[in-house]
């Protein structure tokens, strides 16, 4: 009994093993408590850092996207046009719903300068000449019918209206018309050609001619300026406009009048770099002021040369379309006689037939003298040598032309150096006048 008494704790040991346990208990649940109070703060502050993070990553985007809007815009509009009407729309749609659109309003430009302003004050006096060499009616598409070139309407006068251009131009038409700018053409009267300078004037209407072409200064040209070439390249592209710069202020390019392979005159040409085609033969040069400077006669068409294009100064034109208007051919001093270069004979003539010392190696021999002409009077006969007037040698026929129609004037009294008979003499002549090419 005592024994199995004693086998039982007494009453405060079962105390104290409670309140140990209790304890633990407490211990426990602190330690928990403290535990998942650490974890909070953690997340919290993983919170916090987040959320810092995200802010950061945020203002970094709105950079980015307000970058790259303008772009983004761009990409946009080519998207809509290429989408359709129901893109649009859903884009009208989303841009209304939001407040903060910005208007993509498009701004026009104004492109206008000096150039434009120069091309838009000329370019309806420029007009296409359209010829007819066939006879016949002219029809548009006809095959009689041929886009000749360009032409400047330069002059207003009465009911009538002036049309300078290139004697190649409508050289052998036995029709023309001239082609305006708002696609009427009208009947053309040619009122004198000059195949010397490749000039020539025609007369039309006035009914229709709204603009007149001024003539600028050419002499006052310098190297490298803008020069606009405008004319009818192809004879069908009337109001073509190129543009470019005066290359050469005083260029002189052999010429061949007759076709025979040699050179016979030298014109005097501006050179510009302005592109001058087929069909711009007898439009205008023009400058910065939209004044014409040349009227566009040639260019060296070879298939290695670009960019080298002619035109007869506007100080050469004007002088010559004066003496077309009143006696439809240009006046020149004339000696009266038929010639030929030495050089375009045998050298078995120079002393067989003229009797030339060998001295001699340059000059031009009269063919035949005209009756009553000046040369006639001052005796001189076929077969003389003229090796030079005034002064100025005279190698070949274009110095003889060359001195006569830049130099001389008409009544002018000169002195001739020839040979006859191989002895060099001299005769003094009073130049007569003429309306042909010949000395």
């Amino acid at each position: 009994m005592d024994r199995f008494d004693n086998q039982h704790y007494p009453e405060s040991d079962h105390q104290e093993h409670d309140n140990q346990h209790e304890h633990h208990q407490e211990l426990e649940t602190v330690s928990h408590q403290t535990a998942e109070e650490d974890n909070n703060r953690r997340y919290k502050k993983g919170r916090r850092k987040a959320g810092i993070t995200g802010l950061i990553g945020a203002v970094i985007g709105a950079l980015i996207v307000a970058a790259l809007m303008p772009l983004m815009n761009g990409d946009n509009t080519q998207s809509s046009s290429a989408a359709g009407g129901s893109n649009g729309s859903q884009e009208e749609t989303a841009a209304s719903a939001s407040p903060e659109t910005t208007d993509m309003s498009i701004e026009s430009v104004n492109v206008s300068t000096e150039i434009t302003d120069a091309v838009n004050n000329v370019s309806d006096a420029v007009v296409g000449i359209f010829r007819n060499q066939q006879g016949g009616l002219l029809q548009e598409g006809s095959s009689q019918t041929q886009g000749a070139g360009s032409g400047v309407i330069y002059k207003k006068e009465g009911g009538s209206a002036f049309v300078v251009t290139n004697n190649h131009v409508i050289e052998g038409a036995s029709q023309i018309e001239v082609g305006l700018t708002d696609e009427n053409r009208v009947q053309a009267e040619v009122v004198g050609t000059d195949a010397l300078t490749d000039l020539a004037v025609l007369r039309i209407s006035s009914e229709n001619v709204s603009t007149v072409a001024e003539f600028g200064d050419s002499s006052t040209l310098s190297v490298g300026e803008p020069a606009m070439a405008i004319g009818n390249p192809l004879g069908n592209l009337n109001g073509t406009v190129t543009k470019g710069i005066i290359s050469s202020i005083d260029r002189s390019i052999p010429v061949d009048r007759n076709g025979n392979g040699q050179s016979d005159w030298t014109a005097d040409v501006l050179q510009t770099d302005a592109a001058i085609n087929p069909g711009n033969s007898g439009g205008a040069l023009i400058n910065a002021n939209g004044q014409v400077i040349g009227i566009n006669s040639m260019k060296i068409a070879q298939t290695q040369v670009e960019g080298i294009g002619f035109a007869i100064p506007s100080n050469t034109v004007v002088p010559i379309l004066e003496d077309l208007e009143e006696n439809g051919k240009v006046e020149r001093p004339k000696i009266g006689v038929t010639i030929g270069s030495l050089s375009q004979i045998p050298q078995y003539h120079w002393q067989e037939t003229l009797n030339l010392p060998e001295d001699v190696e340059q000059g031009v021999f009269v063919n035949s003298v005209q009756p009553g002409s000046a040369a006639e009077q001052a005796g001189l006969q076929q077969y003389d040598v003229i090796t030079s007037i005034n002064g100025n040698k005279i190698a070949n026929g274009q110095d003889l032309r060359s001195f006569l129609y830049n130099q001389a004037s008409i009544d002018q009294t000169v002195e001739i150096t020839f040979y006859r008979d191989g002895s060099q003499q001299t005769t003094e002549l009073t130049l007569g006048q003429s309306g042909t090419q010949m000395g």
